[in-house]
């Protein structure tokens, strides 16, 4: 008998356990969204409005090929050895700033160059895909605000990435 109290108790838990999970599961994507919306609106009132984002193109998109980057990565202090990485960076663009991102492929692997050869060592080997991928895209947005111009891209991806 004591048995069965305990088992329905478990039971019972596991059964309320689900339904909150459940519960804010659906507030988290639709429920949440509307008071989301809502209390983001009435903090935008009180601000200055803020840059209007960029949006991605809506043709499809182009892929190019930016030449290998190999660079020499910063040596720690005490340190002999020499590391390298090498990276393949795939642009995405579209049909219609095709022809201005091939122009700019020079200039994005000179910032790509820069960026990737101030990483150690120690910082390289722990970054992920991603984190190569955001820092790229963050320097490539500073390059072209620091000239005034539009991003002839979407965004620089990594196609291969070697760290040695």
């Amino acid at each position: 008998m004591k048995n069965m109290k305990i088992i329905i108790a478990f039971v019972l838990v596991a059964v309320v356990g689900a339904a909150v999970a459940g519960g804010a599961v659906w507030y988290m994507s639709k429920g949440g969204d509307e008071h989301a919306e809502e209390s983001k609106d009435s903090k935008d009132s009180k601000k200055k409005p803020k840059k209007e984002e960029k949006k991605k193109s809506e043709l499809p998109p182009k892929y190019l090929t930016v030449d290998k980057v190999v660079v020499m990565l910063r040596h720690e202090p005490g340190e002999n050895v020499t590391h390298y990485l090498s990276a393949d960076l795939v642009v995405a663009t579209d049909a219609k700033r095709e022809k201005e991102t091939k122009e700019n492929l020079p200039m994005l692997r000179s910032v790509a160059v820069k960026t990737l050869s101030n990483l150690p060592m120690a910082s390289a080997r722990v970054m992920t895909i991603d984190q190569f991928a955001a820092e790229l895209n963050k320097s490539f947005d500073h390059a072209f605000d620091e000239e005034g111009r539009e991003k002839p891209f979407d965004e620089v991806m990594i196609g291969k990435l070697i760290v040695e």
